[in-house]
């Protein structure tokens, strides 16, 4: 880290020197003398042109200066709401000039501080400043104003039905979004600045009664703990928080949806909101919570209940295809039909590699693909995944390096990994399937049950901020399982998951014998 060192007429200003943050400044007082405050910032600020000094003259008699960055704060505000009426001040002050200096200002938000690292913060968060003459207290005006993207739906996470918005990069925009859901006071937003450089702020969402007092002092320990240079998106923090760092699997969801936060926070989850990125994490993860989708919760029960299954059956499908396919084929051909085996053997009569080198190559190239299409601009990344998709493996079945069954085997895995909801999910499933396949090339079907063993006994043994992964296989309880391989209709599910609120005051989320049932009328006309 570079020093900034401040220099004060007389060789009496103290140095200050920028350490991990601003933080970490010394609490240096604003002295009652305008122009050494002005030479302190105006060294600070050295080189940089958008920062802006305004002088000028309250009630003609009193010097003062206006301190701003142009593009953070709104300009004809200030004009406005503070130049022109501090400016046209014209009788004579009389009493504390601090007091009628804020009585002139209209701006609902007016603070005050004392120290000169209260201004960098003010100022970089888009609050103009007025220091006066004589005064060892300046004023924060709040006003900011800064462009930012509108409220859209997102991309990463599209909706079939449900709230077509999602989080946006501005922080502010994204709790009054939660708070447009969950409207009750116990609704609780700690705020904390994490980054050196970056000033990045961190909203630690909660209900208060609903989440576990361990487990927010957790989080809110976890992130206070994070010493580093900048934060400018979601992983830098997700990587520094998990539990297992080494772990493939995901230990915190993250989602650009309000609906989805607000669904968790009422689990008693806690949600970390970033300001600069439209994706929030939620702590804690579970294996489940990866298979499970928004409109879930907004279909029919029975529905939501077939899509789940076919989800996990294509969730094992994406996961072992491959492995089962190059193992049954090198070491137990007798588990396949005669006829098919028959079958398999004629398109294999040309190819001139073994299975487990035939299913890697092709796998390699789909997920090469795979990966084009989404860093190629989106009118052509489409096109693009397809064709090539098509050509090369029309032509590499046509040159004899692949059999069709191999294709068609890679080409299911594929389509299987598209129907994990989560995309971080999705990716460790790309991940795992090329050991197991390794493995199955090397022992068989006795390498596919090792690798299967492997990665349940690492689930079994993760956690994400204390809560066990498979926090199914913990207890076994109604209260836990109502979402899991089945989503109970909401009238059933009228207590929150036990591991995410277990000490909380308020357990229920529905009133009891809420079934509905067929009214008795009358039989009137």
């Amino acid at each position: 880290m570079r020093n900034m060192g401040f220099r004060k007429r007389r060789g009496d200003t103290p140095n200050i020197q920028f350490k991990e943050s601003m933080n970490s400044l010394p609490e240096i007082p604003l002295n009652s003398s305008l122009d050494l405050n002005i030479d302190i910032l105006k060294s600070a600020y050295k080189d940089c042109a958008d920062v802006v000094f305004r002088n000028f003259s309250i009630s003609s008699e009193i010097n003062a200066v206006l301190l701003y960055i142009d593009g953070l704060s709104n300009t004809e505000e200030i004009d406005q709401h503070v130049l022109m009426p501090l400016i046209q001040l014209k009788n004579p002050i009389e009493g504390p000039i601090f007091e009628r200096v804020k009585k002139e200002i209209s701006v609902s938000d007016i603070q005050e501080f004392s120290t000169i690292p209260d201004i960098f913060k003010q100022i970089s968060i888009g609050n103009p400043i007025i220091l006066i003459e004589r005064q060892t207290k300046g004023i924060s005006v709040g006003l900011p104003k800064w462009e930012k993207r509108s409220i859209k739906e997102p991309d990463a996470e599209t909706v079939i039905r449900g709230p077509r918005e999602g989080f946006v990069e501005t922080l502010r925009v994204n709790t009054s979004l939660l708070r447009r859901k969950i409207r009750h006071p116990l609704l609780k937003m700690k705020q904390i600045s994490i980054g050196g450089y970056t000033e990045t702020q961190v909203i630690v969402a909660y209900i208060e009664g609903l989440s576990q007092n361990s487990l927010v002092d957790e989080v809110t320990h976890r992130l206070k703990r994070i010493k580093m240079d900048g934060i400018l998106e979601s992983g830098y923090i997700e990587e520094m928080i998990q539990d297992s760092p080494l772990s493939p699997f995901p230990q915190l969801l993250n989602t650009e949806r309000p609906d989805v936060a607000a669904a968790c926070l009422l689990e008693g989850r806690v949600v970390i909101l970033i300001d600069g990125t439209p994706f929030s994490l939620i702590a804690p993860c579970t294996f489940t919570s990866l298979l499970q989708a928004p409109e879930d919760y907004y279909n029919p029960f029975y529905i939501s209940t077939l899509i789940r299954w076919l989800r996990y059956i294509f969730f094992f499908i994406g996961l072992l295809a491959p492995s089962a396919y190059v193992a049954i084929l090198t070491f137990h051909q007798e588990m396949l039909p005669t006829s098919l085996l028959l079958t398999i053997a004629q398109s294999r009569e040309q190819i001139p590699f073994p299975a487990l080198v035939e299913a890697f190559m092709m796998e390699v190239t789909f997920e090469a693909l795979r990966e084009a299409g989404v860093r190629l601009p989106k009118q052509v990344g489409a096109a693009v995944s397809i064709v090539g998709a098509l050509v090369i493996g029309q032509a590499a079945t046509a040159a004899g390096l692949v059999s069709s069954p191999m294709v068609m085997v890679v080409a299911i895995t594929g389509i299987a990994s598209f129907l994990v909801p989560r995309y971080a999910a999705g990716i460790t499933i790309r991940l795992l399937r090329f050991p197991i396949m390794i493995l199955s090339g090397m022992l068989g079907l006795l390498g596919v049950m090792l690798g299967i063993t492997t990665i349940v006994a690492h689930l079994c043994t993760l956690k994400s901020f204390g809560v066990p992964y498979l926090n199914t296989a913990v207890g076994l309880k109604l209260r836990n399982i109502k979402d899991v391989l089945v989503r109970a209709p909401w009238w059933a599910m009228d207590t929150r998951p036990e591991l995410f609120s277990e000490d909380t005051r308020n357990p229920r989320r529905e009133a009891e014998n809420q079934m509905p049932s067929p009214e008795k009328g009358d039989g009137g006309s």
